[in-house]
């Protein structure tokens, strides 16, 4: 339990808590620590509306994160605590069945979105870190897709919430998990050396 306390605590520390966001071009609409008002809503089994979202406190969103982005996706089931937290991450930025789908394709399991026996049996093949590698790839390669997107539509004179808005956060938040992959690495190396 305390790790997965620590893991939200991440996740709320990258989201801005206790910071409320409504910005037009944010897909999400009203948004708290990463909870938006679709995920609140269907959290509470009822509509709410952006003052309850403001009102939103830490134990519930903890509570939220805890069942909606690590139980129910199954990402607990991960073994490796640092692919478990980026695949959760990803997960609160572009929802479980997302993150679910970058990791199948990171291991080469079929990608349906759900995470079952084949998918963590696929995990325990390959190394986490050529995981969490492949995976940050898709992850980037997907947010290039989105910018790209807007642009086409802005070109084509469509209307288009423009997600260039936000890239920059989700690089930034890509390009953490790249620099502590490149950290484990070089300990690991330096581990081999001083055995070696």
């Amino acid at each position: 339990m305390d790790e997965v306390n620590s893991v939200i605590s991440e996740v709320l520390r990258r989201e801005g808590w206790p910071q409320y966001t409504d910005h037009p071009a944010d897909r999400g609409g009203p948004t708290k620590g990463g909870i938006t008002l679709a995920t609140l809503s269907a959290w509470r089994r009822r509509p709410v509306k952006a003052e309850d979202v403001r009102a939103l406190g830490e134990a519930e969103a903890r509570a939220i994160y805890a069942e909606r982005y690590i139980t129910a996706p199954r990402f607990d089931q991960i073994n490796d605590p640092a692919l478990r937290g980026l695949v959760i991450d990803a997960g609160v930025l572009s929802g479980p069945g997302q993150a679910a789908k970058w990791l199948q394709l990171a291991v080469g399991a079929k990608a349906d979105g759900i995470i079952g026996p084949a998918t963590l049996a696929a995990i325990a093949r390959r190394p986490a870190n050529a995981i969490r590698l492949a995976f940050t790839a898709a992850r980037v390669r997907f947010f290039g897709d989105l910018v790209q997107q807007n642009a086409n539509a802005r070109q084509a004179g469509r209307e288009t919430r423009d997600q260039a808005l936000f890239v920059g956060g989700w690089l930034d938040r890509a390009m953490t998990d790249i620099d502590a992959m490149a950290r484990d690495l070089d300990r690991a190396g330096k581990e081999r050396t001083d055995h070696g």
